[in-house]
């Protein structure tokens, strides 16, 4: 494909590009016009793969034949595709009235990262990186299966970033695999720049409480994933990947879960859902009992309680809130300072408020104790999106605890998990067990 009319149609294109070069090599017969950015382009590799073996071949049909057999060939399919490629670091050839693409992007984002959000003691400590060609070959290197398929497509009108679709054809379920390609075709915005806003795009449930789709860092992770029949999305310069479907007790289990032994494991996961329940039900379960039901409580517990809360002239429920409040504003300040302050400042902040909070008489000890133990819970939670949503579902059950005392918060505690019953992830229960589900399986194959 060559014609006169599509060189200068990219000369046009490229026209307010100063990174822009367009050079041609001559030499005895032989004619060659090359198209480059060079800010995108390995000037290295573009001396050693292609203007050394120019002059050093003795003829142009010789130096068309070598262009063909390297890696990096690409044939020009339409030129609306030249424009793209070359600003995915690709160069344009021209040999014999004909248009071809060499990849000789210059990789500055490839560096593999180490994991900062899903820290583990065992196992390994490498994360994915900002290129999508090198968080395949992490995976593929990990998943030695020629059933491992990867679909690639551009989204984002401005920026057009390349996303990758993951999954093992022989276990991902092809229904959830036309949802996710429905509805990523269907994806029209301006900017595509994290898999996390890829997730907002794709997710019918935007309003729901509750995430759809787990974001991971850890490429052991994605492979546990693509082994369970998960579908992987990665997006082209973010270091996070989607996996879906999930289910409920896929964001409270770990990667690390795997490295302990049963009993080790199981009393991991007793302390995670302990500290779920913790940080979900104990500040409403304090209002409840305080300002409707004190006879809950035993006579000891409940006199230490009132006695805490003389002076406070405040009710439980504002107490709650208020500290609360406060809480919420140390975990945000946590992630937006720099990290060489970021512990220290909120360290001391927390210890400063606690100490003038209650010297003030605003509130209890018994609340400080209580708002410290939901802190920590919340910290027990392994994916951060679920701990968002359970940062959100608390305030909630305190607002229906307040109106209604302990009967809302038992009910609204029942409608919650009604809710989860009726959740589902691309087609599939959110309060599904998968264990439960592969052992009838296999107990049907047996019989």
């Amino acid at each position: 494909m060559f014609s006169l009319e599509t060189i200068n149609w990219i000369n046009e294109q490229f026209k307010n590009t100063n990174e822009f070069v367009q050079k041609k090599l001559e030499y005895e017969n032989k004619h060659v016009l090359v198209l480059y950015l060079k800010s995108l382009i390995d000037s290295e590799m573009l001396q050693k793969l292609l203007i050394k073996p120019f002059f050093e071949m003795s003829s142009e049909e010789q130096f068309k034949l070598y262009l063909q057999a390297l890696p990096q060939f690409q044939e020009v399919t339409s030129k609306e595709q030249i424009p793209l490629e070359m600003m995915n670091g690709n160069i344009l050839v021209e040999i014999q009235n004909e248009l071809y693409l060499l990849d000789f992007r210059s990789a500055n984002n490839d560096k593999v990262n180490q994991t900062s959000v899903e820290s583990t003691i065992h196992g390994s400590q490498l994360a994915l990186s900002d290129n999508l060609m090198t968080n395949i070959n992490i995976i593929r290197s990990n998943y030695h299966q020629a059933s491992l398929s990867v679909e690639y497509l551009v989204k984002g009108e401005v920026n057009q970033h390349k996303v990758a679709i993951i999954y093992d054809k022989d276990k991902v379920k092809n229904d959830v695999l036309d949802t996710i390609r429905k509805r990523l075709q269907n994806v029209d915005k301006q900017l595509i720049t994290s898999t996390t806003q890829l997730n907002n795009f794709i997710n019918d449930k935007r309003f729901s409480l509750f995430p759809q789709m787990i974001m991971t860092e850890r490429p052991d992770r994605i492979v546990y994933n693509l082994g369970g029949g998960k579908v992987i999305l990665l997006v082209d310069g973010n270091p996070q990947s989607l996996a879906t479907p999930v289910v409920f007790f896929d964001f409270m289990t770990t990667i690390e879960d795997n490295y302990h032994t049963l009993f080790i494991s199981l009393f991991l996961k007793i302390l995670r859902y302990a500290g779920l329940l913790l940080s979900l039900l104990l500040p409403a379960l304090y209002v409840g009992v305080t300002s409707f039901t004190p006879e809950v409580f035993r006579t000891e517990l409940a006199l230490t309680v009132a006695g805490s809360r003389v002076g406070v002239p405040f009710s439980s429920f504002v107490e709650v809130l208020f500290m609360l409040f406060f809480m919420e504003l140390l975990l945000e300040a946590s992630i937006r300072l720099p990290k060489a302050v970021s512990a220290t400042a909120t360290t001391v902040g927390g210890l400063i408020l606690g100490t003038a909070v209650t010297e003030a008489s605003l509130a209890s000890n018994i609340m400080v104790i209580i708002v410290s133990a939901v802190a920590i819970s919340t910290f027990v939670i392994p994916v951060n999106e679920m701990a968002f949503s359970i940062r959100v579902v608390r305030l909630l059950l305190i607002l229906i605890t307040s109106i209604f005392g302990l009967a809302g918060l038992i009910l609204s505690f029942f409608a919650l998990i009604m809710y989860l019953v009726n959740l589902d992830s691309f087609g599939e229960p959110y309060l599904k067990l998968y264990t439960l589900s592969k052992n009838k399986k296999s107990s049907e194959g047996k019989s």
